[in-house]
């Protein structure tokens, strides 16, 4: 933990913006270099401009490849960009509607030429191929729409993001991303010169490129989703964090068009975010999950001399809205695990217009207590690998009515069971804790502690361990048999995965199961170290137990 983990953010932690967007236009990748090259992960190409690994080369490359994928795909519709407000956002969302109108493909910008949250995009597309509509959701056929999301989500302000999220709406999966950074590393090797583009001045005037009203198309279909009556009439007073990111907007809309009582907590854009606190390394990251990077917010729950606090449920969402943060004035942030269950055992019991065979999908990372509050409700448990793309297929034919993952990230069905999003939002989630406190009588919190009372109580915890690139590389192809102890912290090993129960994909890692306690270990992309994701419902002292014992069944398996 860093010293000033926590604290508030200081000149000399700020980025310099022009740097940083000079760096974008000025740097040319080395397409030699691993670290400059364009690299999908579990949510698009991320990097930084200051090392070359986010330019206006990958950009324009990334683009052009999307043209050429989306055309082999059949796909001839409308493409919805949109981008959040981290410095490099902007400059990658021109420079991809150059590329995009000189390819005269009809683009949907902003109408308001501001900040547009995941969940919007993915909501937009959604709707054109037919969410909400009697049809249903078309994923094959004519004028279909897929979509750009300019974000690198929470990461630090030097950072920027690209994804890709085609006509299903959710973010692209593995066969699409390996093809389009694939084709765009050759496109980067071979030059700008290479790749069509017009001025954007001709761009955004360009008869392919047109606006489209993201704020208004999801702000006014919230009520399909979430029960706002039931929040304006309860009186729930909600605070609500943006946390300089692009829900900023969007909050303040539903509280005017809902007529809640809603306050904008901080309601400041900066590309250098320096009202931020510093997150537990002591960088700047929006990470409403983090309780070093929320503590401003959590700060504003204190009670007043007379014991009164301003807010029945604050909130808190990452840079593109994808990730909620819940904070109530009897337990602080929530860990995510925690809200999640709450979110699950509240929904499930609650929406009655949910198909009856409907499953619980959950990473398989995520605690174990949604494991055993879905077999409470009688749900199928849907446990698949890290990433919110594999939740795709299950909320579009309602196969699953809840995803979500540990990291804060999650969606489910409208009111009548049928799809929203297959992106995370982290707004509905949010608004869904304000439905908890007004539909129950009780904050999250407290909603949580009687789910520990029925399931158990659990310690929850993820930490790094060093490893080499090929170190790495062994763990992500284990076989079960590589696993040679058969017990755990004193408990008998009871599964070894390396495929996920849910859909049989292959983890990447292996995970580790017993009566009572659980760990996982996946290699990081980024960085010479793998995760281990832990949880003991014996106490946090077998939590310790759990991991370093985990550490030595990895480290024998990789020896």
């Amino acid at each position: 933990m860093h010293p000033r983990a926590g604290q508030p953010a200081q000149p000399e932690d700020l980025i310099d913006v022009a740097q940083v967007v000079g760096a974008y236009y000025d740097r040319v990748p080395d397409p030699d270099d691993p670290a400059q090259q364009v690299v999908f992960g579990t949510s698009g190409h991320r990097g930084s401009s200051l090392d070359g690994a986010f330019t206006e080369t990958h950009i324009a490359a990334i683009t052009a490849a999307i043209v050429e994928y989306r055309r082999s795909q059949g796909t001839d519709g409308p493409l919805y960009i949109g981008r959040d407000t981290h410095a490099l956002s902007e400059p990658a969302w021109r420079t991809a509607l150059e590329v995009l109108a000189a390819a005269e493909v009809d683009v949907r910008i902003d109408a308001r030429g501001s900040w547009t949250p995941t969940p919007a995009v993915s909501h937009s597309i959604l709707r054109h191929n037919g969410a909400g509509s009697l049809a249903g959701v078309r994923t094959q056929g004519p004028e279909l729409a897929d979509g750009i999301v300019v974000t690198p989500s929470h990461n630090p302000p030097r950072d920027g993001g690209f994804k890709y999220n085609p006509p299903d709406g959710g973010p692209a999966g593995s066969e699409a991303t390996s093809w389009i950074a694939r084709r765009a590393n050759e496109l980067v090797r071979s030059g700008l010169a290479a790749i069509a583009r017009v001025p954007f001045e001709r761009a955004v005037a360009a008869p392919t490129t047109a606006r489209h009203d993201y704020l208004l198309t999801y702000v006014d279909d919230l009520d399909a989703v979430v029960d706002l009556d039931r929040i304006r009439e309860a009186g729930v007073r909600i605070g609500a964090d943006p946390l300089g990111g692009a829900s900023v907007e969007y909050w303040a809309a539903i509280a005017e068009r809902h007529r809640l009582d809603l306050t904008v907590v901080n309601p400041e854009v900066d590309p250098r975010w320096a009202f931020m606190t510093l997150d537990w390394d002591g960088k700047i990251r929006m990470d409403c999950s983090s309780p070093s990077a929320m503590a401003s917010l959590v700060r504003t729950m204190t009670p007043d001399a007379g014991g009164k606090v301003p807010y029945d449920v604050a909130t808190g969402n990452d840079a593109d809205a994808d990730r909620h943060g819940i904070v109530t004035p009897d337990g602080g942030l929530m860990n995510p695990n925690h809200y999640l269950a709450v979110a699950i055992d509240y929904l499930f019991r609650s929406r009655e217009g949910w198909p009856a065979a409907a499953g619980v999908g959950k990473t398989l990372v995520s605690s174990a207590l949604i494991d055993r509050v879905a077999r409470a409700l009688s749900r199928r448990l849907v446990e698949v690998p890290v990433g919110f793309k594999w939740f795709v297929p299950g909320l579009l034919d309602g196969a699953v009515a809840f995803g979500g993952e540990e990291s804060a990230g999650a969606s489910f069905l409208r009111t009548d069971g049928s799809v929203w999003t297959t992106d995370k939002d982290g707004i509905l989630l949010a608004l869904l804790a304000a439905e908890i406190t007004a539909a129950t009588g009780a904050s999250p919190s407290a909603y949580h502690a009687r789910l520990a009372e029925q399931h158990g109580e659990s310690w929850y915890a993820r930490v790094d361990a060093p490893a080499t690139r090929e170190q790495k590389a062994r763990l992500g192809a284990l076989a079960p048999e590589d696993v040679t102890a058969t017990e755990l912290a004193g408990e008998p090993i009871a599964e070894r995965l390396v495929t996920a129960p849910g859909n049989g994909a292959p983890i990447g890692g292996l995970k580790v199961t017993t009566a009572s306690a659980w760990f996982a270990a996946r290699p990081s992309g980024t960085e010479d170290v793998y995760k281990i994701y832990a949880e003991s419902f014996a106490g946090p002292e077998h939590l310790a137990q759990v991991q370093d014992a985990a550490r030595e069944v990895v480290d024998a398996a990789l020896a």
